[in-house]
């Protein structure tokens, strides 16, 4: 097994490419080692000293590491990691997964622009910031303020903020002209 890896916009995350499937459709966040108990995958990887987030995409994984280690003395680890897991033959994820689209529902009379809002994210951006090893979900509408969850390598990307303000707001309110702002929330 060949895992290849890409720097992201973020210093302190890398993609790792396993060559083989990670999830079926849509993404997983773990941003603490206390969340990664449904995976398998994410609870090897935690186990390396200094990991302090992990994120899955359709085709990689995304390490976010501590910010007092380096990357050449976990990198290793991190790679033997998941070669141990394809090769032990367990699952990435145990049990039901719910919301594999990622985006929080909303109702309301606001249901139809809410419903732009998401097949932007989903033909535009989502696949942009995938190449990154990120992901930018839907989590709220209100008064034209699109709220949104930022994961993987985007969450606290040093760019990220210059993304969502040039970026996503520019392209959201270009098509849909009720919004008028858009902020990223915690998770």
């Amino acid at each position: 097994m060949f895992i290849q890896t890409e720097s992201t916009p973020n210093p302190a995350t890398l993609k790792f490419l396993p060559g083989e499937a990670v999830l079926d459709a849509g993404t997983a966040d773990f941003p603490t080692g206390d969340a990664a108990g449904g995976s398998p995958l994410a609870q090897r990887i935690f186990a390396v000293s200094g990991v302090s987030g992990v994120f899955f995409g359709t085709d990689f994984v995304t390490v976010t590491k501590a910010a007092d280690t380096e990357w050449d003395h976990i990198k290793p680890a991190i790679l033997g990691a998941i070669m141990e897991h394809y090769q032990s033959g367990q699952p990435v994820m145990e049990g039901e997964r719910t919301n594999a689209g990622g985006h929080a529902e909303h109702s309301g009379g606001d249901s139809e622009i809410v419903k732009q809002i998401k097949e932007l994210l989903d033909t535009r951006v989502r696949p942009a910031v995938a190449q990154d090893g990120g992901d930018i979900t839907f989590h709220g509408f209100d008064r034209g303020v699109v709220y949104l969850h930022m994961q993987g390598a985007c969450a606290g990307c040093p760019s990220s903020t210059l993304t969502l303000k040039m970026g996503i707001e520019n392209l959201l309110r270009h098509y849909i002209p009720e919004v008028v702002e858009v902020r990223p929330v915690a998770a």
